[in-house]
């Protein structure tokens, strides 16, 4: 989908009909930005006879390299993780951090620090596990209601700047509060020269996939600047195809002048885990760039 004045946009009509659990869209642009370093992953696993479902936004800094590493390896060393399906939590948190060092020492040649921040949701069974470094964000509607299931991570917030200070850095106002001065959100992937003041360890949420749950939101901070949560969810609601939702919101992040590469996922629940759909509908796995 291109929009007007506003470089191309990629989309991707995506769905998983394995047992009409979910379906989803994806929708992402460079917006206003003359480089695009958003990064996207939607796929669907099969992991120990479960079905997964995998989402994650990836929000470039200092470059592409940490976002793209970040899309390339995380799921894939996650599915391989030996308590992906017993200690789902766990997993997650371990394989956040183990990809954040691998890709450290990928990355030791390069002279220009670069960084990522990651929001991903893993859907094993009725269970969704989100999991959040730096400031892209999750929210869901969840009976009507807007529920962010991720928090910002920035430095100014009292803990966060208490774990930097505690750990040898510092804060401080250029623009914007920023840990050392440079990096405004305080947990990421990458960026080696401000470890270890900066941390991929990933705050996880788990919430219960019923018949409560409507849909979730996964974008960039290119749309939750110009769009809160409330608005984001009013806007999806009454849209039941979850790729014209995607696209929807980022139409609206562009029309009210974002100013960063804007990335959407949604992922729309067909009645908890109840719902059936025709089985003429087509699995599809999606692992694409922007």
């Amino acid at each position: 989908m291109g929009l007007a004045g506003d470089g191309s946009a990629d989309t991707a009509n995506l769905s998983n009909s394995e047992n009409g659990r979910f379906s989803y869209g994806v929708a992402s642009s460079p917006g206003k930005r003359a480089s695009m370093e958003d990064f996207y992953e939607a796929r669907i696993d099969d992991v120990d006879g479960e079905k997964v479902g995998m989402f994650g936004v990836y929000d470039g800094h200092g470059g592409v390299r940490a976002a793209e590493y970040v899309k390339q390896h995380l799921f894939s060393n996650l599915i391989k993780h030996p308590k992906f399906i017993t200690d789902t939590k766990a997993a997650i948190a371990e394989t956040y951090n183990r990809t954040d060092s691998e890709f450290l020492k990928a990355d030791s040649t390069q002279t220009r620090d670069a960084g990522s921040t990651a929001s991903t949701a893993i859907i094993v069974g009725d269970r969704l596990l989100v999991a959040n470094v730096g400031d892209s964000r999750a929210v869901i509607s969840k009976g009507g209601q807007a529920i962010a299931v991720s928090r910002d991570h920035k430095p100014d917030q009292t803990d966060e700047r208490q774990r930097i200070e505690d750990a040898g850095g510092f804060v401080m106002w250029a623009g914007t509060w920023r840990v050392g001065g440079v990096l405004a959100v305080s947990r990421a992937f990458g960026d080696k020269l401000l470890k270890p003041y900066v941390v991929a360890d990933p705050e996880i949420k788990e919430e219960v996939v019923d018949s409560s749950l409507e849909f979730l939101i996964l974008a960039s901070d290119g749309l939750w600047d110009v769009v809160t949560n409330e608005e984001a969810v009013a806007m999806v609601k009454p849209i039941q195809d979850p790729q014209e939702a995607a696209n929807k919101l980022l139409e609206e992040a562009s029309r009210r002048g974002s100013s960063d590469n804007i990335t959407v996922i949604i992922v729309r629940f067909i009645d908890g885990t109840t719902g059936e759909k025709s089985g003429d509908d087509k699995e599809t796995t999606n692992d694409q760039h922007s």
